[in-house]
C-alpha cells in the first residue's frame, strides 16, 4: 500500500505544474512594457502587490490597487496591453437587470463581493455567493443579466 501512496504523491506533484503557477514579484520584475501600461493604468491609485502567473505556458502579470477604497486589480500580457480590470463594485451601481440575475441566483445566501469585470470594450459583472449550505461560488452576468461562461 505504501508503494502506491508514493506514487499517487509523486503523479499529483508532477500535475500541479499544469494549473496557474501564481508568484508574488515587485515592479522592477515587470517588462518594460508592462511598467509603463501599469504606471498609465494606475495614476492615483495604491498599488498593493504585483504577481506574474502563468497558465498553459501563458504569462500574465497582474496589478492589485486599490480606489477610493475599493479594490482594482489590472490583469496584463507581456506586451503591457491591458487583457482585463476587476473593479470592486456596489451591488446598487450595477444595471438592474444584472443585479436582479445575482440576487435570483444568491437566492437566501450572502453575496460577498461583486466586480465589474471590463476586457476591451465588454464588461461584465461577477458576483462571489456564500450559500447558507454548500461551497462558495461565483456568477457572471453581462448588463441584461444573462449568465455568462467564462
Amino acid at each position: 500500500m505504501s508503494k502506491l501512496f508514493a506514487v499517487l504523491m509523486i503523479t499529483a506533484a508532477l500535475a500541479v505544474p499544469a494549473v496557474a503557477q501564481e508568484k508574488k514579484i515587485t515592479k522592477k520584475d515587470l517588462p518594460a512594457a508592462v511598467q509603463k501600461a501599469v504606471d498609465e493604468q494606475t495614476k492615483g491609485a495604491e498599488i498593493v502587490g504585483y504577481t506574474k502567473e502563468v497558465e498553459k505556458g501563458k504569462t500574465e502579470y497582474e496589478v492589485e490597487t486599490k480606489v477610493n477604497g475599493h479594490t482594482r486589480d489590472l490583469l496584463f500580457d507581456p506586451a503591457g496591453k491591458l487583457i482585463v480590470a476587476e473593479e470592486e463594485t456596489p451591488i446598487d451601481k450595477i444595471p438592474a437587470a444584472a443585479k436582479a440575475t445575482i440576487e435570483k441566483k444568491a437566492g437566501d445566501g450572502k453575496i460577498t463581493i461583486v466586480e465589474t469585470l471590463t476586457k476591451g470594450t465588454t464588461v461584465t459583472y461577477e458576483a462571489v455567493i456564500t450559500p447558507k449550505k454548500g461551497k462558495k461560488f461565483e456568477v457572471q452576468v453581462d448588463a441584461n443579466g444573462k449568465e455568462v461562461k467564462e
